[in-house]
């Protein structure tokens, strides 16, 4: 997935269901164009640390904010692009070879990652000089 670009990671709404007793969103396989094999979340993230910090080659990723606020940074190697997730019924998918860093959380943010695939440190790519190499090979 060398080819993709920042541009094709988009925010997807859930479904909300509103009801005077509170609102339910939920995430099935057909609200996310991959099949759902994890799912793991970060919470209690310092307002001043970040999260991320790799691309991965296979893995398609859809992140929501279940609540409060972060930004998700994405880079293709070519442009960097921002989205700031607020909403716990939209989620953003990022798709394969996209480096990601997660960012600028508000106080009580928990994040919600849903991914392709289960953990496999081989999809990983954790420096940055060596996204760099794999997007222009």
């Amino acid at each position: 997935m060398k080819n993709t670009t920042a541009a094709q990671c988009l925010e997807i709404e859930v479904p909300k269901i509103s009801d005077p007793r509170g609102n339910l969103s939920f995430i099935e396989k057909n609200i996310v164009p991959f099949r759902i094999n994890r799912v793991y979340y970060l919470y209690d993230v310092p307002t001043d640390s970040y999260r991320g910090g790799h691309a991965h080659k296979n893995c398609h990723h859809f992140v929501i904010a279940l609540t409060g606020s972060f930004d998700v940074e994405l880079q293709d190697g070519m442009s960097l692009k921002t989205h700031t997730l607020k909403k716990p019924y939209k989620g953003l998918h990022i798709v394969p070879g996209i480096w990601r860093e997660i960012k600028n959380f508000s106080s009580g943010a928990v994040c919600l990652v849903v991914a392709s695939d289960e953990f496999d440190e081989g999809d990983y790519i954790r420096s940055f000089d060596e996204f760099l190499r794999y997007k222009n090979q």
